[in-house]
């Protein structure tokens, strides 16, 4: 039976919710209670912080969908905060990247990772606006408790990339990538603010690809970049004070990720106008966060981007608030042609017909899972938006950065 675009986009966002709800530590007795899988079924004991964020979002999706119930949703997100206010390992209110699923501790010699908090901390307050009452209150201190300024290098006044106790801080985040929540909810912190011209000191590279007008590129050409922060912040009709729309800015993006996918679908199988997407995923060498197009690098260098015919749905899916129409296309030719694609929790993370045999991934992995079934969700009803927006942080971050409605520039 053919489904419908509505009945599709209910199964795929039904099976992606049930990946946080399934893969998730559910013994209360545990430190790890409400930790989340990085990924499915490939590894069990470690957890992704921003597996988490994503997560505890996702349970406000499931409770208003009548997946799961108020009551169940509202005591998985309070022991979730809990886990992650008492018992997870961190820094300055920065957690690391992976954790144990059971004891909460760092997981190997993983980073204490600024992005990764950022989305933990986006998903809390998503749950505090969704059930107020403890969880409200468990968010705040979460959101709090983390020291903006502890990783910000003041040289450049940018954030730092990350930190591990044995190196110290690395790199920078010095050009625009998934990271607009960083200084949205830093600048407005109650605690530890920091200035709010971060916002302005990354780099800003302009390029494009094909027929599409130029706009502002990320280094890997990866497509979550242009997407993770939109998950929660509604940047619609908006522009910065230097007149970007950043909104818009992800709906060319994403047009000239599909424009390259169709323009090398003579160089690699797999591609093609329902066959789109590039973003970081598994593939036949392991996980990469190269699969990306063009423009990419340095001034437009086109060098670090590295596809090799390898797709994963959540490229395309997590750029359905973009591009509705060419995203359900290509979803439902997934669906529809590639059952290989197809199983527990929906869409397996990528396949790619350019190698013999062909691949098809085993894993679901978190964030992939995460922005599908977030955008979809805005998609289908501004679910996220609407309750992430109220929160009187996020509204003041994004004052304090200058964000403004176009017809207020």
């Amino acid at each position: 039976m053919t489904l419908t675009d509505e009945q599709l986009l209910e199964l795929e966002s039904k099976r992606s919710f049930y990946f946080f709800w399934e893969e998730a530590n559910t013994d209360k007795e545990s430190p790890g209670y409400g930790l989340i899988v990085d990924r499915a079924p490939g590894d069990s004991e470690m957890c992704s912080v921003a597996s988490v964020g994503f997560g505890l979002t996702a349970i406000m999706i499931g409770v208003e969908r009548g997946w799961i119930s108020r009551a169940e949703g509202y005591e998985r997100a309070l022991g979730t905060l809990n886990t992650l206010l008492e018992h997870a390992d961190q820094v300055n209110g920065f957690f690391y990247h992976f954790l144990n699923m059971k004891t909460a501790r760092r997981h190997d010699n993983c980073e204490v990772s600024v992005i990764d908090t950022a989305i933990a901390v986006s998903g809390a307050i998503t749950a505090g606006e969704y059930f107020g009452c403890d969880v409200r209150e468990y968010a705040q201190r979460l959101y709090e408790r983390v020291d903006w300024n502890w990783y910000r290098n003041p040289e450049y006044n940018q954030f730092y990339m990350g930190y591990a106790p044995e190196r110290g801080f690395f790199a920078r985040w010095d050009l625009y990538a998934e990271q607009f929540m960083m200084y949205f909810l830093a600048a407005a912190s109650p605690t530890h603010p920091v200035d709010p011209s971060m916002f302005y000191d990354f780099g800003r590279q302009y390029g494009t690809f094909g027929d599409n007008p130029p706009f502002i590129y990320t280094w890997l050409g990866s497509l979550f970049t242009f997407q993770f922060s939109h998950a929660w912040f509604d940047l619609r009709g908006k522009v910065d004070r230097d007149n970007v729309d950043w909104w818009h800015n992800s709906v060319i993006a994403t047009k000239a990720n599909r424009d390259y996918c169709i323009a090398h679908a003579s160089e690699f199988r797999t591609f093609g106008p329902d066959a789109w997407g590039l973003t970081a995923c598994d593939g036949p060498n392991g996980y990469s966060g190269r699969y990306g197009t063009a423009p990419s690098g340095l001034n437009s260098s086109n060098d670090m981007h590295l596809p090799d015919g390898t797709v994963p749905p959540a490229g395309a899916a997590g750029s359905i608030v973009f591009m509705p129409e060419e995203v359900i296309s290509a979803l439902r030719n997934y669906y529809e042609n590639y059952p290989q694609m197809w199983g527990r929790y929906g869409f397996k993370d990528s396949y790619n017909l350019d190698v013999t045999p062909p691949y098809f991934a085993e894993d679901v992995i978190g964030i992939d899972k995460g922005i599908t079934l977030l955008m979809i969700e805005n998609y289908r009803s501004g679910l996220v938006w609407n309750y992430f927006m109220r929160n009187p942080y996020v509204q003041r971050g994004m004052v304090l950065c200058e964000i403004k409605d176009k017809q207020q520039s």
